[in-house]
């Protein structure tokens, strides 16, 4: 069985083939920088049509997601697909079953399915790019919540509110690769599009003073954080996904900042970086097809 997979991401979208066993047959990326739906859904539309003789469809996006209804609420990053039926429309256009579920979550059953967390029972996904997303696994199960937010940890609250401004003070405005560009170009007086992560990080291996206090503050946030959600769900493992893990020596340092807390805080990176959005929407969509699947 192949199934068509798309990671709807803050600038690019990830298209792919993927069977039933998780083999990637084949894959492509579009920007998407203005986030834009009619954009997105073209580019979908046109991949499938390159790519005929699929069983169905798996998306991954971010958002607040009804998995069983194929209903995104709030589209996070892609406001455009607030109160969308995209799982529906999909199917209306392509006469195919389409599943849709959250981005985080789907890297956290990536992780599941083909990753380092196989044998697993509780464990916590974290994504750090454009934004921070979040997923738990706990007692063999997927969190979701009432409102289907369960995991949403660039909410946590990083110190206290000084401002009505709530989201100032959460990991989102802290703990992203945004928020570092940010706060390290106000520094250098530099405009954040001229600055990248990696740019960051050249200049704290340089010992600038500047990356130095930016990136102390988001590995010292970062920990805190890690901290608190070790002490409400007690995992075994927490995965941090996203490019900044591309950095060799990211877990050491956050490590170093984690032992201050608890020595027995395990991290580990996600085991299939850009691809895990594909992997674990494709997971979701088989996982309800169980006539189909035996699943």
């Amino acid at each position: 069985m192949k199934i068509a997979a798309f990671d709807i991401g803050g600038t690019s979208l990830k298209m792919g083939v993927i069977d039933d066993q998780g083999n990637i047959l084949t894959s492509d990326s579009a920007d998407i920088s203005h986030n834009a739906r009619d954009k997105i859904l073209d580019e979908i539309l046109a991949w499938l049509e390159k790519n005929p003789g699929c069983a169905g469809i798996a998306v991954s996006t971010p958002g607040y997601i009804d998995t069983d209804a194929g209903y995104i609420a709030m589209g996070g990053t892609i406001r455009d697909f607030d109160e969308f039926h995209l799982s529906q429309w999909l199917t209306e256009k392509t006469s195919l079953p389409a599943t849709v579920e959250n981005d985080a979550h789907c890297a956290l059953l990536a992780e599941k399915w083909l990753g380092k967390a196989k044998k697993l029972n509780d464990f916590l996904m974290l994504t750090i790019g454009t934004g921070l997303g979040g997923a738990a696994f706990c007692n063999g199960a997927l969190i979701r919540g009432r409102r289907n937010r369960a995991g949403e940890f660039g909410c946590l609250l990083t110190s206290r509110p000084t401002s009505s401004n709530i989201e100032r003070h959460t990991m989102s405005q802290s703990c992203t690769m945004t928020a570092l560009r940010e706060n390290y170009s106000q520094l250098i007086e530099k405009s954040s599009d001229d600055v990248t992560g990696k740019d960051v990080f050249d200049a704290y291996d340089r010992k600038e003073e500047a990356a130095q206090q930016v990136v102390n503050k988001f590995y010292q946030d970062l920990a805190a954080c890690l901290y608190n959600l070790f002490s409400v769900f007690d995992p075994q493992m927490v995965f941090i996904g996203g490019g900044i893990t591309e950095r060799e020596p990211f877990l050491e340092e956050l490590a170093e900042q984690l032992a201050k807390y608890d020595p027995d805080i395990r991290i580990n990176a996600a085991t299939y970086g850009n691809d895990s959005g594909m992997l674990g929407a494709t997971w979701n969509f088989l996982q309800r097809q169980p006539e189909e699947n035996g699943l």
